[in-house]
């Protein structure tokens, strides 16, 4: 999350002795919602964070233990005065430790097999998002946090789905789609973006009988199978085209505005650049569809239904 702020809400309590429990369940709660404490019982946060909001909650929850409570609007008198206030919620003490976890436990994967990946990768990713989600000014350590958990979660992919391809050289030969009919096809398994989005694309657009073989290992890819998004495979990535986008240029898809609006999606999550609106809500659906369905069958009837509902979008207006 990022913002700039002028404005701040501080929040002072003050509780009797006797109040222990109390005085302890509200220090929790300003610590989960990132306030600054500038002394005990008295804390900031900018005004515009939706956290802000639960500050009232917080004043009221004091009052019922017979304490006082004030929730005051601070305004910095310049920006030497700003800066010190964001200074105040610096998030590098909370990312160090987390980075330090996170590289012995980067060392740790290749000891790791299937649902041992998942639950230290869910781990990680919980106090990761807890971070971000106080992180209200990213600065050095945001950015570094969010390269070093893009680099664990590929190796996490790698492992779970080795063997993705390399981009090639040259050009893409226009394909007749009844040549292609009834066919048997292969990719690895542990679906993901690219290799999902290709199977809903050959099963609604190119093929309509097309058979799946879901690969543990490349080499075990029949002969009469035609691969895709593999080294090796019919159908790769050429050039700076995923492996859907590829799909499209062979088979004269690419003038379909839906089709071609999430091939730009499966671009950006594939091997990123540009992104598009949809893409963050796709990648969270895809993943929870995996946790749902670890079978590859099931996923890609479960996602296909996913995708038919933006390519009727996409097709049919100008403007998401």
């Amino acid at each position: 999350m990022s913002l700039t702020s002028d404005s701040w809400l501080a929040l002072i309590v003050s509780l009797p002795s006797a109040a222990a429990t109390a005085r302890m369940r509200i220090w929790r709660s300003v610590k989960a919602l990132g306030c600054a404490a500038l002394r005990d019982g008295a804390y900031l946060l900018p005004a515009n964070v939706e956290q802000a909001a639960q500050f009232q909650t917080l004043a009221d929850e004091a009052l019922q233990e017979v304490g006082q409570a004030w929730l005051l609007r601070v305004q910095a008198k310049d920006m030497a005065e700003q800066a010190a206030y964001q200074t105040l919620f610096d998030r590098t003490p909370d990312y160090t430790p987390w980075l330090d976890e996170l590289a012995q436990a980067r060392q740790l994967l290749p000891t790791l097999v299937g649902a041992e990946l998942q639950r230290l990768q869910r781990r990680h990713a919980r106090t990761y998002e807890a971070i971000r989600k106080i992180d209200f000014f990213p600065g050095e350590a945001s950015i570094r946090a969010e390269a070093q958990w893009r680099d664990f979660t590929n190796a996490v992919e790698a492992l779970q789905s080795p063997g993705e391809p390399q981009t090639t050289a040259g050009r893409i030969a226009r394909r007749d789609r009844m040549q292609y009919q009834g066919r048997l096809w292969a990719t690895r398994r542990h679906l993901w973006v690219d290799r999902v989005a290709s199977a809903w694309l050959i099963q609604r657009f190119i093929d309509p009988s097309a058979r799946f073989v879901w690969l543990n290992a490349i080499a075990d890819c029949p002969a009469d199978a035609l691969g895709f998004d593999f080294d090796g495979a019919t159908f790769s990535h050429v050039g700076e085209r995923v492996t859907f986008e590829v799909l499209l240029a062979s088979f004269g898809l690419d003038g379909d505005r839906g089709l071609l609006r999430l091939g730009a999606m499966a671009h950006a999550l594939d091997v990123g650049g540009a992104t598009t609106p949809e893409a963050g809500g796709f990648e969270a659906v895809l993943a929870a569809a995996r946790k749902r369905w670890p079978d590859d069958d099931a996923l890609l009837a479960d996602v296909g239904g996913v995708l038919d509902s933006p390519h009727v979008h996409f097709s049919t207006h100008r403007k998401p």
